[in-house]
């Protein structure tokens, strides 16, 4: 991308980390602050680590930390959830601010931070806090701005013009409120954050509490754990990407060596962000030949590799680099190219530069790594290159040292946290017997905290590395102790570490609720608790008491009044299993209630990633991001049970279900029976539809599929404005008759010596419609198609694809099979005796005016003397149908049902073993007496605004918090 004007230019380091040196490009690039392009042949500012570019012009103005200084820039560290390694198309990574498209990256399901794989090591922990409660502070919230990546109508909140660019990652964007500034610009937008238009639905971080805990971000918010990514290249074995001082990057020769000097090791990667493409195409393409790019260039000029390779052996000195004792015990190195004639200083601040250490060079040094000696000493400053051992066959190695002025007397930064005070961090001056105690005493005494009790502190040591490690010291713990081991283990951590005053007790509470799920159903108390007991067998670790329990579901919540003691209960039963199931544990976040304002209306988001194909993910993770993460449930874990725990509090919430009409059945039901415990009983719910049919959300206007090609936000801009609507449920309750045949009730799994008509009679809740005859054989079919091979029915077009089949075969197969169906099953509606046509082969008993994936059965109005029906009008319609044809001229629309009746309160008799359905759940029921009639249960649902069905194409995706003023 440049070319270097001269390369012993001394780098300009400035205050937020970068390391600048003039250049000048031979292609177009583009200015990182201003977005402006800078032409050929023009020199501008390049950042030799983070690979910023400016204009000379624009140095005085960047407001983007280089990666060598953004760690220390952060008050309170959050650990990123990485998804799984993917490509991703017009992204930038943040790390090494290069195009991320056609070469793996990883992105965070919880903010808009995107990384290569190769640059991961090294993203900073700055996702979104989102939980931040702390007794007596006040509410407010202030923005979390990610740099670059924005929305392609992003306009900026201060000049409202558009701040998107596709060249280069720049600009600004609020991951709460969608506010988009440019870099020059983001400075004027108001501190506070008011969360944009979705502000009426989103639970606030400061109303939210967790336990302080080291168990894993994901793991809290209910994200598969997918582990951090990692290549597979062995050649690529150093802790990075190869890092030439001259700004070349090391070709193939370091490949070859590599494999020569670790063989038989696999080493762990942390990248140097320069170029992650050289590795990647090493690993793709093993068999072609290695071209060269320069990390400055990006012109992709090749390189002849035999000249390179002979320029390299004559001219550059390849170099291990080795941060501290624990990464050569570990065989984590970084390699750097330098000329055969680099000087000692050189040398320092390449090694440096590669593992984004911006120090004073002063304080560090370079020894041998290879020199066998009681006392490590520093390589000499003449004829550095030549002093350093070249074993045989082995690239030479260094270490890069701290030089420790004074061992016993240094300065450590202490950091408030959430203790109240405008301080954000202090430097204290301790000696190496100051102890933990003293510091807490000090650290307090600097923040303006008046307190006579200091044991009633902590000092915790805490290193910002992947899942952001915590570990509080020993009052007796000498802290500057602690940092002199970990300068000699390894540097990088060593920048990476600080230390915080806290609360020995959690200021949110000693009140931690565990959801424990995928037990045995319908058992006693004792014997939920037995098992429990079982499985951690520690009696130290049983719970305070049992909050609540599903018996239903098999599900109970554990209460505890000690934070670690629930923490350590958590890790056992996470490895616990009974009966050969998994047992679900879910640690449940804490919704202080009282301090959510009151226009807020919090929205519950219970998503089945299951349903529909992919979009069940992406709708997931979108959620996640534009709301609380705490909000956002994926039922694969406990059902909707640990959300409607966590919500019960709550006075006025809704709930959005993103599913097909079974999981919306599910939710229903699992209100019906827990709702009673909750402030608000009855939710208004709204549905994204994601399975098959989709009947009920297209009756609600939610659409027949959700495929994809609405903005998650625009679907949570119309629930905020739907209208609340009430839907009638009904029962359906079985009397199977008393003196059936005995292999009749074998086959229906009932004891013929012991069954009575009490245990043996089955009530279900209706929603949708209720299906006897050839609509419930064909559900059957698909149903038992789908239990044999679960994996394979993922899309909806394919389920449509195997009703479709399964259609043609009955209508051969079966055409007759149901000939005596008017006289095999009566019907009375309202006391009235219905006479069954002889052409009749299945009835369909209807609640809604959608069937089959949208079709009308009913048929259109017409002048009769039914009334006009509706989901909440208190009547049923029946319809029959006469086969198999009937049924795919409803779905085409050429016909409808035949019409028979329409009333509340309906009886069938049933003669014979016939298929029945209820909401889409087929099976075969034996003779019985079947009743509907209305339930006493009644749902709240949301249906979209009809001014809301055409959204134009040139609404704007983002929230209006972008289009305000600072203020």
């Amino acid at each position: 991308m440049a070319a270097a004007v001269n390369p012993t230019d001394e780098l300009e380091r400035c205050d937020l980390g970068h390391f600048f040196t003039k250049k000048t490009f031979h292609r177009p690039v583009y200015c990182n602050h201003c977005t402006d392009m800078v032409w050929l042949l023009q020199q501008a500012y390049y950042c030799e680590v983070c690979n910023f570019i400016v204009h000379e012009k624009c140095t005085k103005l960047v407001v983007s930390p280089c990666t060598t200084s953004a760690a220390n820039l952060i008050k309170n560290p959050v650990a990123h959830c990485w998804s799984d390694v993917a490509a991703f198309k017009r992204k930038f990574c943040n790390v090494c601010r290069k195009k991320l498209e056609e070469y793996p990256a990883v992105k965070c399901e919880v903010c808009e931070y995107y990384v290569h794989v190769e640059c991961q090591d090294f993203a900073v922990c700055d996702c979104k806090e989102t939980a931040t409660y702390t007794p007596n502070s006040s509410p407010q919230h202030n923005h979390h701005w990610r740099e670059g990546n924005l929305p392609s109508n992003a306009k900026c909140v201060a000049c409202k013009r558009t701040c998107w660019v596709s060249e280069c990652l720049s600009g600004f964007r609020c991951e709460w409120c969608g506010m988009t500034a440019h870099s020059s610009c983001f400075t004027q937008a108001p501190s506070e954050c008011d969360f944009g238009v979705l502000q009426t639905i989103i639970v606030p971080p400061y109303a939210v509490s967790v336990p302080r805990t080291d168990i894993p971000k994901n793991i809290i918010l209910g994200i598969k754990p997918r582990g951090r990514a990692t290549t597979n290249n062995p050649n690529a074995g150093s802790l990075s990407n190869e890092y030439s001082s001259s700004g070349e990057h090391v070709g193939s020769k370091q490949a070859e060596q590599s494999s020569a000097v670790d063989c038989g090791q696999q080493l762990q990667q942390q990248p140097q962000p320069q170029q992650p493409q050289q590795q990647l195409q090493l690993q793709q393409q093993p068999q072609q030949p290695r071209f060269e790019r320069s990390p400055h260039s990006g012109d992709g000029m090749q390189t002849s590799p035999p000249l390179r390779k002979k320029k390299d052996e004559e001219d550059e000195e390849e170099i291990k680099v080795f941060d501290g004792n624990a990464s050569k015990k570990r065989r984590q190195y970084r390699v750097i190219a330098l000329p055969k004639a680099a000087k000692y200083d050189q040398i320092l601040a390449a090694a440096l530069r590669t593992f984004h250490i911006s120090d004073d060079a002063s304080n560090y040094y370079i020894s041998d790594a290879y020199r066998q000696n009681d006392y490590e000493e520093p390589l000499p400053q003449e004829n550095t290159l030549r002093a350093i051992e070249h074993p045989s066959g082995r690239r030479p190695a260094i270490f890069i040292r701290f030089r420790e002025k004074n061992p016993y007397k240094g300065k450590i930064r202490v950091y408030p946290g959430i203790l109240k005070t405008v301080c954000r961090s202090k430097l204290i001056e301790v000696t190496s017997t100051t102890t933990s105690r003293e510091v807490i005493s000090l650290g307090l005494k600097e923040f303006g905290i008046q307190c006579t009790e200091p044991d009633k502190f902590s000092l915790v040591e805490v290193i910002l590395q992947h899942e952001v490690s915590e570990r509080a010291l020993d009052s007796k713990e000498c802290p500057l102790q602690v940092l002199q081991q970990q300068r000699l283990e390894s540097l990088r951590n060593h920048r990476l570490t600080r230390f915080y005053v806290q609360h020995r007790d959690d200021p949110h509470g000693p009140s931690v609720c565990i959801f424990v799920g995928n037990l045995p159903l319908s058992l006693s108390q004792l014997q939920y608790e037995r098992i429990l007991m079982d499985m951690i067998r520690d009696k130290k670790l049983k719970w305070s008491k049992v909050d609540v329990i599903y018996y239903e579901y098999g599900s109970m919540v554990l209460q505890y009044n000690d934070s670690e003691t629930a923490l350590q209960a958590f890790k056992v039963f996470q490895q616990s299993s009974f009966d050969d199931k998994q047992i679900v544990v879910l640690l449940l976040p804490n919704i202080q209630v009282s301090i959510i304002p009151p226009h807020v209306r919090p929205l519950l988001c219970f998503v089945n990633v299951k349903s529909g194909g992919q979009q069940g993910l992406e709708l997931i993770t979108s959620f996640r991001k534009l709301l609380n993460p705490h909000q956002v449930f994926d039922l694969q874990y406990g059902g909707p049970l640990p959300g409607l725990y966590v919500f019960r509090l709550m006075p006025n919430y809704r709930i959005i279900v993103c599913g097909g009409d079974g999981t919306v059945g599910w939710v229903l039901s699992c209100l019906d029976n827990v709702g009673q415990d909750g402030v608000c009983q009855s939710p208004a719910m709204a549905v994204v539809p994601l399975g098959t049919g989709n009947d009920l959300a297209r009756v609600l206007r939610w659409g027949s599929g959700y495929v994809g090609n609405e903005e998650p936000l625009n679907l949570l801009r119309d629930l905020i404005e739907a209208d609340e609507i009430k839907l009638d449920r009904w029962t359906v309750v079985f009397h199977p008759d008393e003196k059936e045949p005995e292999e009749v009730a074998r086959r229906a799994g009932i004891d013929v010596n012991n069954a009575t008509s009490e245990d043996s009679t089955q009530m279900f809740v209706m929603n949708n419609y209720f299906g006897i005859g050839v609509d419930a054989d064909l559900c059957l079919d698909f149903h038992m198609a789908r239990e044999e091979n679960p994996d394979k029915f993922s899309s909806r077009m394919h389920n449509k694809g195997v009703y479709f089949k399964l259609g043609l075969k009955n209508f051969i197969k079966k055409n007759n099979l149901y000939r005596e169906f008017h006289r095999d099953v009566t019907l009375e509606v309202d006391g009235k005796r219905i006479d069954l046509p002889s052409a009749v082969q299945g009835l369909i008993i209807l609640n809604i005016l959608s069937w089959g994936s949208g079709a009308n059965a009913w048929g259109q109005e017409k002048d009769d003397h039914f009334a006009k029906p509706t989901h909440y009008d208190g009547m049923l319609e029946v319809v029959g149908v006469t086969g198999v044809l009937h049924m795919a001229h409803i779905q085409s629309g050429i016909r409808s049902g035949l019409r028979l009746a329409q009333g509340g309160h309906i009886r069938i008799r049933m003669n014979s073993e016939l298929p029945v359905q209820v909401d889409g759940e087929p099976w075969l029921q034996p003779p019985a007496e079947v009743t509907v009639l209305r339930s006493a249960l009644k749902a709240t649902m949301l249906r979209k605004s009809k001014s809301k069905m055409k959204r134009r194409s040139t609404e704007s995706a983002l929230p209006s918090g972008s289009q305000q003023t600072p203020r």
